[in-house]
């Protein structure tokens, strides 16, 4: 990006360290990412077959999407399917709300944020887990989800869903069922993956667009994640 973009902005303060110093608090740092993941396995292991769904914190329950979000936790509840969100308001309480109103289990990722997270009030209590390092909280996205609702949302659903997609592109986990939900709001970027990424600069394989799905309805999700269950055999990750 240009440097005079009209997005430019100054850095905040950065406090300094020294080598030694950091260093020093790199190595104690190490036990408290030891502990996060030591809970996290412990509570995720016991939650069963669960699908994890992504959208913004931002989109109000009026917003449609919000709706749609509720629909399809609560239809993905009626099959089995608990679901797992990132725990805070907007796409993530919708999905946590589906879930609990439809007698689902209900999972909650929280990740402590300067702003937009808290923990909604619709995720069971015993299953609202709370993390200091986004990686942790991946890990245990990916490693406990049969599949993958992303809805629309921002920089950090985009990291979710491109995340997702490495893993199963280069072979480090499985595949499992990733569904994009809202033609309007992901078809462009398919389409430049498509046309760009894929077929002008050759970056992605052709086979690479079978990775995703992009649906507008809720029984769209729930019949892609059925259709794909009819022909794999539904596991745990871990």
């Amino acid at each position: 990006m240009a440097a005079d973009s009209k997005y430019s902005g100054k850095i905040g303060s950065v406090i300094h360290k020294d080598w030694k110093e950091k260093r020093v608090v790199d190595t104690w740092q190490i036990f408290k990412i030891i502990a996060e993941f030591v809970e996290g396995f412990e509570k995720m292991s016991k939650i069963g077959p669960c699908v994890s769904m992504f959208g913004s914190a931002r989109t109000k329950p009026d917003n449609p999407y919000y709706g749609l979000a509720e629909e399809i936790a609560g239809k993905l509840a009626t099959r089995g399917f608990g679901v797992i969100t990132g725990g805070g308001p907007g796409i993530m309480e919708a999905g946590n709300k589906g879930a609990h109103e439809n007698g689902g289990i209900s999972v909650g990722l929280n990740i402590e944020l300067p702003f937009e997270q808290h923990s909604n009030p619709y995720i069971d209590r015993d299953k609202d887990i709370d993390f200091d390092y986004f990686f942790v909280r991946k890990v245990m996205f990916v490693k406990y989800s049969q599949g993958f609702v992303v809805l629309p949302g921002g920089f950090g659903t985009l990291d979710e869903l491109f995340e997702a997609l490495t893993l199963i592109q280069t072979l480090k986990i499985g595949k499992f069922p990733i569904v994009l939900v809202g033609k309007s709001f992901w078809g462009g970027m398919v389409d430049w993956i498509e046309q760009v990424v894929l077929k002008q600069e050759k970056n992605v394989s052709p086979e690479d667009m079978f990775l995703f799905t992009l649906v507008d309805t809720a029984d769209e999700v729930v019949e892609y994640i059925d259709e794909f269950y009819k022909k794999y055999l539904l596991k745990p990750n871990f």
